[in-house]
């Protein structure tokens, strides 16, 4: 029987819309490390030299508990404790993320981008679709605690 798989330059099978993703976040990946991150002096412009962000933290939980990071020597395991901690930031981290995405689609849109392509940037079908994202977002985004009364 007569594999149904195309090549991927076929011209007359429609591209794999996860494989054409895929690719594409790791062409962003890299774009962005050689740009902006390519040393680590440029990569910790970001980060606080002494305290993990709780993204970091929750991230480096995870990595610890499924062996995709292991443990210095001089580290304890992870325990009950550090799960409870990982698990009670991830509220905050998906409130800064969310943050994070609706700042990021402001500018866009600020800087000329149309819904059209920041739909394609975040993998969505329409820009109709990226407006009510963006609107959802902006919704529900966390009060600055500064501009607070």
């Amino acid at each position: 029987m007569a594999s149904t798989a195309q090549a991927p330059d076929d011209p007359f099978t429609a591209p794999d819309p996860g494989r054409t993703r895929a690719q594409r976040e790791f062409a962003a990946l890299f774009r962005i490390r050689d740009r902006h991150a390519g040393g680590t002096r440029m990569r910790d412009r970001q980060a606080h030299p002494d305290v993990p962000g709780p993204h970091e933290a929750v991230r480096l939980i995870a990595f610890l508990l499924s062996g995709a990071a292991a443990l210095n020597d001089d580290e304890p395991e992870v325990d009950h404790g550090d799960m409870v901690a990982a698990l009670t930031l991830l509220p905050r981290v998906r409130a800064e993320f969310d943050d994070l995405e609706a700042s990021l689609l402001m500018m866009a849109r600020g800087r000329g981008m149309t819904w059209q392509e920041i739909a394609f940037g975040l993998g969505l079908g329409t820009p109709q679709a990226a407006r009510q994202r963006y609107e959802r977002l902006a919704e529900r985004a966390t009060p600055d605690p500064i501009a607070e009364p």
